[in-house]
């Protein structure tokens, strides 16, 4: 079995960028073909062999890969919810595995987006940081919903 086989495998052949599925039966050539990207975010991180997400081989499309180029990727937030100031979900990972604690990540203008956006957080972050447990809380404040993450602080 070749190295991008064992990684899609391992990925369950979903892109680590846009989550999306990708079809081994492409061309590695095709913008929608399977790509090995190796998921170092920055130089220190990859120095300091920071965890799972920040580092090692993960599968991406050839595109999605292409584009993130040598800068940071962008994980895109859902488009169909009404969201306020989504911060940036690698730095979150980063910081929730590094510390542990409780981050806020975006704010809601209901209680109904909140749910739904906490709920997509912690599927999406079950694939983004598989080493990384995290719980997601909803608490009101000033007319909207804040969303926030925990994970357990490291030993």
């Amino acid at each position: 079995m070749s190295q991008l086989e064992d990684i899609a495998n391992q990925d369950g052949w979903r892109c680590w960028v846009c989550d999306e599925p990708v079809d081994a039966t492409i061309s590695v050539n095709d913008p929608r073909g399977p790509s090995v990207d190796s998921r170092a975010t920055n130089a220190r991180s990859a120095k300091k062999g920071a965890a799972d997400f920040a580092g090692g081989e993960r599968l991406a499309h050839r595109g999605c890969n292409t584009k993130k180029g040598a800068v940071t990727a962008v994980i895109p937030w859902p488009s169909d919810l009404v969201l306020m100031d989504p911060a940036p979900l690698i730095a979150v990972a980063e910081r929730l595995d590094r510390k542990g604690g409780r981050e806020v990540v975006v704010r809601c203008a209901d209680r109904a987006d909140a749910q739904q956006v906490a709920h997509w957080l912690v599927d999406r972050f079950s694939r983004l940081a598989p080493a990384l447990a995290v719980d997601a809380s909803i608490d009101p404040g000033g007319g909207q919903f804040v969303v926030a993450l925990t994970a357990a602080r490291r030993r």
